[in-house]
């Protein structure tokens, strides 16, 4: 759908089905609480009942807008007395052919894999990546990156980041440019992209109770992850699905050193027989702390795993776990921005690819 023509127009209505939201009786009334302070893009786009990405295209002249859409939205501009931020006022109107890349977070096998496959496919695809590394996500940082990415003319900006705190702060930002983030939780008004951590979880889960394992305990990783949330969530119901008791999950920071110190603790309990924990990382730690109470792997606990790092396959026990395609990843992320930039009403959230269950020495049937 383009706006360059006015037969066109009838595609309004189909606009107004996917990611604008507009109301069937049309734009907002009149009376919407008028901002305060400086308006900002949110402003306009909630008083013309559009995304903020549909008002960054309107703003930068770009095509997937139907013009009625298009005229709503500069009406709210005059409206509001809008001026894009400086950020959008250095927007070029042509192709750039560089798409912003910011890694947020400690560089571990995921993040870290993904990026490189979404380097990959913007090759392929004839971009550029400029790319913005973060060891710690603070709100300041991550805005100035936006910013400088948006001012060296990025066509959109990707967020590989698995903190709940990145995405909320990307929501905020008026950058005059779309925006993609990997979050595996819902994000209403964001494009994004990830796995299925959750339905990798229950298999995780259903791959222990299948071997007739019922106290299955869960090494969770850190509160604000999005990826831990959802394995949690996945492996809590899963319990429940079977008619097993999730007991409160252990938590770590997804660093081997937190298994161990939480493998200590589990070896002591002999009520547990199996164990789901959160990456491959801590499965590290929780095995040498198995090894070293004595705890017999899998003849006395299960160990799964999750990530398929490469030297899974070499603990000891070989550790079962869920692979996930993290160079897939890098790709529906890039397939994710061609769309945006487009058509951006509809482009497709990309989050249905579900890990894979590897089967390995660590996992046992319930002695």
């Amino acid at each position: 759908m383009t706006d360059t023509d006015a037969a066109h127009e009838a595609d309004a209505t189909r606009e107004a089905s996917v990611s604008d939201q507009v109301s069937p009786s049309g734009p907002p009334a009149p009376d919407v609480d008028e901002p305060v302070g400086v308006p900002t893009m949110f402003d306009v786009a909630r008083r013309a009942g559009v995304s903020h990405q549909t008002v960054s295209r309107v703003l930068n002249d770009l095509t997937g807008v139907a013009a009625s859409t298009r005229l709503r939205v500069e009406q709210a501009i005059a409206e509001l007395n809008y001026t894009p931020s400086p950020t959008a006022r250095a927007m070029a109107r042509r192709r750039s052919g560089l798409i912003g890349l910011i890694q947020a977070g400690r560089p571990d096998y995921g993040p870290s894999n993904a990026a490189l496959g979404f380097n990959e496919a913007a090759r392929d695809a004839g971009y550029t990546v400029s790319q913005v590394s973060m060891r710690s996500l603070d709100a300041s940082s991550l805005t100035q990156a936006v910013h400088r990415l948006a001012l060296q003319r990025a066509e959109a900006i990707v967020l590989i980041s698995g903190e709940r705190e990145g995405v909320e702060v990307l929501r905020g930002i008026d950058a005059g440019v779309p925006l993609v983030a990997v979050a595996s939780e819902d994000e209403p008004g964001m494009h994004r992209v990830s796995m299925d951590q959750y339905q990798g979880a229950v298999r995780a889960t259903e791959h222990l109770i299948g071997l007739g394992h019922q106290e299955i305990r869960h090494v969770a990783g850190p509160a604000d992850s999005m990826d831990a949330a959802e394995r949690l969530r996945g492996w809590a119901d899963a319990m429940r699905a079977h008619g097993l008791d999730p007991r409160e999950p252990a938590e770590g920071d997804w660093l081997a050193a937190s298994g161990y110190a939480l493998g200590r603790e589990l070896a002591d309990d002999a009520t547990v027989t199996a164990v789901f924990v959160g990456n491959d990382q801590m499965s590290i730690g929780l095995l040498h702390a198995c090894r070293e109470a004595g705890v017999r792997v899998p003849e006395d606990l299960s160990v799964i795993g999750f990530d398929d790092i490469p030297e899974a396959a070499y603990f000891a026990p070989p550790l079962t776990t869920m692979r996930q395609d993290f160079e897939g990843l890098g790709r529906d992320i890039m397939a994710t921005v061609l769309d945006v930039l487009r058509d951006e009403p509809s482009a497709p959230d990309r989050t249905a690819r579900v890990p894979e269950l590897v089967v390995r020495a660590s996992t046992a049937p319930r002695g």
